[in-house]
C-alpha cells in the first residue's frame, strides 16, 4: 500500500538519538506537566500558522493530561486532532481509541476538530482512506503518543511488518495485542512531525525505559526526538 507524503525506507530505519526527559514523583504530576508543554506548543503553532494539528493517543494513561489540559485557555477551535491509531472495532466498541478520546478529551472541550479514523471498513481500506484525511497535513504540529511495555508506540509494533511500510497510514496485521487488525499512522508520519512527546508511567515501564535509555532500536526509538514526562518508578534503576 502508499499514500502521499511516504518517506523513503532509509529514512525511517534510523534509531533516535536525542530524548528530552522530564521525571515527575507520580503520573498526576507528570501529567500535568506534559499538558503544561502541550499547553505551550499549541499556543506557539496557532501563533505561528494559525492552526495546530496534533495526533493523539487513546487508552487510560493520556486520562489525567487531558483533564488539565481541557483547564488552559486556549483557542480550541483551532485545534484539529487525530488519533495515533484506531483498532479495527465497529463504530462505538469500548474499546476504539476514538471512543476514550472523546470521553476524556472532547467531551471537555466540544470545539476542538477531531477527525477519526474508519477502522470499521477494515485495516486496508480505513488506511488508505485515512490517507486522504491526512493529505493536506504537511507536518504534525504535535505527536502525542503512547508507549507499551514493548516499546511499540500508535500500533507500531516490534518486528511487525507495518514498521517496515513507508505510507503516511498504515494498515497493520497480526498484532500482539487484541484485535489482530489496526490502522496506525505510519513511521514517516511520526518523524516528519515537529514535536513528539510521550507520557509514560509505572514500574511496568521500568524494563522498557531501561532498553529505550540504552538505544535499542525499539519502534519509539525509531520515531525521532521525544520530549518524555515520565515518573519515577517507570525509570528507578535507569541511569539518569
Amino acid at each position: 500500500m502508499r499514500c502521499s507524503k511516504a518517506a523513503n525506507s532509509a529514512g525511517i530505519s534510523q534509531a533516535t538519538d536525542m530524548h528530552h526527559w522530564a521525571i515527575s514523583s507520580s503520573l498526576e504530576s507528570a501529567a500535568e506537566a506534559a499538558a503544561d508543554f502541550i499547553a505551550q506548543q499549541i499556543a506557539a503553532s496557532i501563533e505561528a500558522r494559525g492552526v495546530c494539528h496534533m495526533i493523539v493517543p487513546g487508552g487510560n494513561t493520556p486520562a489525567g493530561c487531558f483533564a488539565a489540559l481541557a483547564k488552559k485557555p486556549l483557542p480550541w477551535d483551532r485545534l484539529h486532532c487525530y488519533p495515533g491509531d484506531e483498532r479495527c472495532y465497529p463504530e462505538g466498541h469500548r474499546e476504539r481509541n476514538d471512543v476514550m478520546i472523546r470521553q476524556h478529551l472532547l467531551s471537555r472541550l466540544a470545539s476542538i476538530h477531531f477527525h477519526p479514523m474508519p477502522a470499521e471498513q477494515g485495516a486496508e481500506q480505513a488506511a488508505l482512506a485515512y490517507c486522504q484525511t491526512i493529505e493536506s497535513v504537511d507536518a504534525f504540529d504535535i505527536a502525542f503518543l503512547g508507549m507499551g511495555e514493548d516499546g511499540h508506540t500508535a500500533s507500531l509494533f516490534p518486528g511487525n511488518a507495518a514498521l517496515q511500510e513507508t505510507a503516511s497510514v498504515v494498515a497493520v496485521h497480526d498484532s500482539p495485542k487484541p484485535p489482530a487488525d489496526r490502522i496506525s499512522m505510519g513511521l514517516s508520519t511520526l518523524r516528519r512531525a515537529r514535536l513528539r512527546v510521550v507520557l509514560a508511567a509505572g514500574a511496568s515501564k521500568a524494563a522498557i525505559m531501561a532498553r529505550i535509555r540504552a538505544g535499542e532500536a525499539l519502534p519509539v526509538n525509531q520515531v525521532g526526538d521525544i520530549h518524555w514526562f515520565v515518573d519515577e518508578a517507570s525509570v528507578e534503576g535507569v541511569n539518569q
